[in-house]
């Protein structure tokens, strides 16, 4: 196994609310209150990726190096099949810039306003590079997210989306839903064949 990823025991030293099987975990990422964030199995996360809050990450995901996930109590949840690219930034909460109130955690909590929604990646699901995805945005079952995008608003199922802010550019096929559901029945046929 690559040494850049932590070994089980150090997995679980961490203190996730829990962890499935074959996780890979990089060294150099970064767990900010990890009593509230569940991994699943078969899942992957880079080099300097920043995780924080509560976080739900479902089965055969990928979270690419240098991404950042700030859940805080709203939460950020990740389904199966679903995977972020590399630079990705997702926020379920954020301040608001608006000027009517300070921007920065330091300031105490009255003097500041912080926009809050959950965050939904549904199955299959995708966000290209160096994207952004703010609170409350929900990307539906198969969409994509061009890189350098970002998102403001829910998304419709099996649909690319790209831009500033990001709009619908192209349908997409459903194959992916047969090959998860075959991947998921041989890897059950393969344990009960044992």
């Amino acid at each position: 196994m690559d040494s850049n990823f932590l070994s089980r025991y150090q997995i679980d030293e961490i203190g996730f609310c829990s962890v499935g099987e074959n996780v890979l975990l990089s060294r150099d990422a970064r767990f900010y209150d990890p009593k509230n964030i569940t991994i699943e199995s078969n899942v992957r996360i880079d080099d300097f990726c920043i995780l924080s809050g509560n976080i739900h990450i479902g089965n055969y995901v990928h979270i690419g190096s240098s991404s950042i996930l700030i859940a805080g109590d709203a939460g950020i949840i990740m389904e199966d099949f679903s995977g972020i690219s590399h630079r990705v930034c997702i926020f379920a909460q954020s301040d608001d810039f608006g000027g009517s109130s300070l921007i920065s955690p330091m300031a105490p909590p009255e003097y500041r306003k912080v926009k809050k929604g959950k965050v939904i990646l549904c199955r299959h699901s995708l966000i290209g590079s160096s994207s952004v995805i703010l609170p409350g945005c929900i990307l539906s079952e198969g969409t994509a997210v061009g890189a350098m995008s970002m998102v403001v608003r829910r998304t419709e199922p099996w649909t690319t989306y790209s831009g500033i802010p990001a709009r619908k550019i192209a349908s997409r096929s459903r194959e992916a839903l047969q090959l998860g559901a075959q991947l998921v029945s041989d890897k059950i046929v393969t344990i009960a064949g044992r």
